[in-house]
């Protein structure tokens, strides 16, 4: 009978302990990250989205309002510094200015005139001298007359010059009302939009109220990436500095930019999120292939970089710099450690953990916590 009791309690103790094996916790799966070393670059992107621009653009329009007499260039087309785009009617300034190239043939005359006259005069003024002196012939008056007549001769020439003066100033302002008449280019660039006609009538903007202008002319010779970065990171962007340029209608990115201008102040556009404006270069011709301007942007800033350093990539870290620290038994321990460098992918650890751990890096999954017996994935 003792022999039977043994073997029921045997038997009670082995079920008992199925059941309690059958009903224990079950390892939770996670996906992990072992700590190796690898490249750390600390970087900063902008707050909102960025745009291609062309390093020069212009909004062209006459100085003066008129009807457009001469369109001579349409959207699409390469043109030179210098060169007349758009006519504005100017025949009544035109004829001013043949007027005042008249007025200016006449005066030169007219001066040559007065002063060969003075010359004349001035001459028979000294003979009339002479012959007072030496022979006595002529009288004091007669001499005095003669000398008046000659200073009076030489003045007029010297208003004749003057005049000729003025009439080629006259000239320049001519000149000056036809160019305001005209719509030459300022650089080399691409019309990128003609919105004028023959025969419309255009004017410049008023003060202070924009409207569309006739033509709209680009440099794409080169191109910039503006964009907004926070003024809390601002403060550590320099100009010199490289950066990455990420466009949404390409899945590359291009690395090959400088920082080339850092905003002197700060937009207050948003009253909660004020932000400095950046622009990023791209030197690369290949970088700058297809790119258009107008194209929404992103730019990456890097401020230095570690080429060898340990590493948590972003997924993997909690508050306060902590993660999930998955022991030899696969039980998870929160660990600390002291961050360094970091962006958006990876962050430097400087201490606190060492090549060969593993932590956890879905975090967020249901029942991953501190004292919980976990499963890696594969």
């Amino acid at each position: 009978m003792k022999s039977k009791t043994l073997i029921v309690a045997a038997l009670l103790i082995a079920v008992t302990a199925l059941f309690l094996y059958s009903r224990r916790p079950q390892p939770v799966a996670v996906e992990a990250y072992t700590v190796v070393e690898g490249e750390v670059r600390a970087t900063v992107a902008n707050t909102r989205v960025g745009t291609v621009k062309a390093c020069r653009r212009a909004y062209l329009a006459p100085a003066t309002g008129g009807q457009v007499a001469q369109l001579r260039v349409k959207e699409g087309d390469k043109v030179k510094q210098g060169q007349v785009l758009l006519e504005v009617w100017n025949q009544d300034l035109k004829a001013q200015v043949e007027l005042q190239k008249a007025q200016i043939n006449a005066s030169r005359a007219s001066a040559e005139q007065a002063c060969q006259l003075a010359g004349g005069a001035e001459r028979e003024a000294a003979r009339m001298t002479q012959l007072q002196k030496h022979k006595n012939v002529v009288s004091v008056e007669q001499v005095d007359k003669s000398v008046t007549g000659g200073k009076s001769q030489r003045a007029a020439c010297r208003a004749a010059l003057q005049a000729i003066e003025v009439a080629e100033a006259q000239l320049g302002v001519a000149e000056a009302a036809v160019l305001r008449t005209l719509v030459k280019a300022p650089f080399d660039g691409t019309v990128a939009e003609v919105n004028a006609e023959l025969g419309e009538f255009v004017t410049p903007s008023p003060p202070g109220i924009p409207t569309l202008p006739p033509i709209d002319l680009l440099d794409v010779s080169c191109l910039t990436v503006s964009a907004p970065i926070d003024e809390v990171d601002a403060a550590s962007i320099k100009t010199g500095m490289s950066a990455c340029v990420s466009l949404d209608a390409f899945p590359d990115k291009r690395c090959s930019g400088i920082v080339t201008r850092v905003a002197p102040y700060v937009l207050e556009k948003e009253k909660q999120a004020r932000t400095v404006e950046v622009e990023v270069t791209l030197r690369d011709p290949k970088d700058l292939a297809e790119l258009l301007p107008g194209y929404s942007a992103d730019i990456e800033v890097l401020l230095s970089q570690k080429e060898r350093t340990l590493r948590l990539p972003a997924e993997a870290i909690l508050e306060n710099h902590r993660v999930l620290l998955i022991d030899a038994d696969h039980v998870l321990h929160e660990q600390s450690f002291q961050p360094g460098l970091s962006n958006w992918s990876f962050t430097e650890v400087l201490s606190g953990l060492k090549a060969g751990d593993q932590v956890v890096t879905s975090v967020g999954k249901e029942g991953v916590a501190a004292g919980v017996t976990v499963s890696v994935k594969p």
